[in-house]
């Protein structure tokens, strides 16, 4: 990326210089011009001259013709000169300008890299390269991968001022179950967000999880202090709840474990693990022998919805991991581009699984399921955990458009059904 974005500077630097020193180098002054103008006549007239001399002695002339004659060419040359032509002592500028020529050649290229080494972003500019690089190659080998979080890594570390790369660096590190790695970055990205309570809460909840994966599930005192900090900014952050209900469920407490599960179902109702936490809640009440609680119908029930039923075909259930990314999302009949109207994220381990798509899990508040009438429905399972397919994820579509219709509906059904080629 540097080099190219030098060669491509020295190009355009070269194409500045160009301007500047073709009039120099190559345009003709106009004194010269002249010059060259009066030297022509000169010649003109000495070319006459000797032509009447040589006339004269050959005996075609007299004396009084040839005196004549020779009176007007004089008087013709005379002629050609301006009455208010003055000899003017000529001051040559070719050799300062092409001086000048030389230090701007030398100067501007230092220049340019000077000044931008001070003010440019080609930090920012590599980092972002590198971050989309990461997302656009998730399906690419393990070592393709690792070499790009690298990149990305070094690149944070020269310029940490930069909350996005820390956290595509943390979940980069994650997939690639790197957890201790994943925990650094997270930390990193809590001290880039420390002016915000509730964006460092999540920061350190996440560097919590990672702790956690890396501790093979064990509550050690470096997880319960990171929890401990997350939570004293944010008492709901819902990654600390989440571990502490999964590590409340594994101790038999599952009573706790379901207070836990529960707070995160109330205080992040589009939460995307929300199929899995609510069937976590129900696991825990089948423990206790207990039947769980129906559950409440939230406010946007009374709003236009779209109600998908989603399951996956019995010729790709031994292929696809538990922990396989689900998107179930609307868009427009029309096909016209803009993000989707309504998404929802899950995992395969939650299929089959009713879902409901509303405005609550639109990803643009100009863009809605309300305004539409009819919306077509697919559902992708990604290997990568990318929203864009990919070759090898799993999909299915309905055919037709489904009516977006207010309050409760049917459920459509919809079935994963093939797996995608290119």
């Amino acid at each position: 990326m540097t080099q190219t974005f030098w060669i491509a500077a020295s190009i355009l630097i070269i194409l500045a210089l160009a301007f500047v020193l073709y009039p120099v180098l190559f345009h003709r002054p106009k004194g010269k011009d002249r010059g060259d103008i009066k030297q022509q006549n000169l010649m003109a007239y000495q070319g006459r001259l000797q032509e009447l001399d040589a006339e004269y002695e050959a005996g075609n002339l007299d004396d009084e013709g040839y005196r004549q004659l020779r009176e007007e060419l004089a008087g013709t040359m005379l002629e050609d000169i301006p009455e208010d032509a003055t000899t003017r002592p000529v001051v040559s500028g070719r050799k300062s300008a092409i001086a000048v020529a030389l230090v701007a050649v030398a100067l501007v290229p230092a220049a340019s890299y000077l000044l931008y080494q001070e003010w440019g972003a080609m930090d920012e500019v590599e980092q972002f390269i590198a971050m989309q690089e990461l997302g656009a190659d998730d399906s690419a080998r393990h070592e393709q991968m690792a070499g790009l979080i690298e990149q990305l890594r070094a690149k944070l570390e020269a310029s940490p001022d930069n909350p996005d790369g820390w956290a595509m660096l943390g979940q980069s590190y994650m997939r690639l179950e790197r957890y201790e790695d994943a925990a650094w970055a997270f930390r990193n990205l809590a001290d880039n967000v420390a002016e915000d309570d509730n964006s460092r809460s999540v920061a350190l909840g996440l560097a919590a999880q990672a702790l956690f994966f890396d501790s093979q599930g064990a509550m050690t005192e470096q997880v319960t202090g990171t929890i401990e900090a997350a939570r004293a900014l944010n008492p709901d952050e819902v990654n600390s709840l989440g571990l502490l209900g999964i590590h409340a469920f594994s101790q038999q407490k599952y009573r706790e474990a379901i207070d836990y599960w529960q707070r995160i179902v109330t205080v992040a109702p589009n939460h995307p693990q929300l199929e899995s936490i609510q069937g976590g809640i129900r696991e825990a009440y089948n423990r206790l022998g207990e039947e769980p609680p129906a559950p409440q119908v939230a406010d946007s029930a009374a709003g236009p919805s779209v109600t998908v039923r989603v399951s996956l075909a019995d010729t790709f259930a031994q292929q696809v991991p538990d922990d396989t990314t689900l998107f179930v999302f609307a868009r427009r009949v029309d096909g016209a581009g803009g993000p989707p109207l309504a998404i929802k994220r899950l995992t395969a381990g939650a299929l089959p699984a009713e879902i409901r798509l509303d405005d609550s899990s639109a990803m643009s508040p100009d863009a809605t399921i309300s305004s539409a009438e009819q919306v077509m429905v697919v559902a992708r399972l990604s290997r990568s955990g990318s929203a864009m397919p990919q070759p090898g994820d799993w999909q299915g579509r309905l055919d037709a458009p489904v009516d977006v219709l207010d309050g409760e509906s049917q459920p459509v059904e919809l079935v994963i059904n093939q797996q995608l080629t290119n």
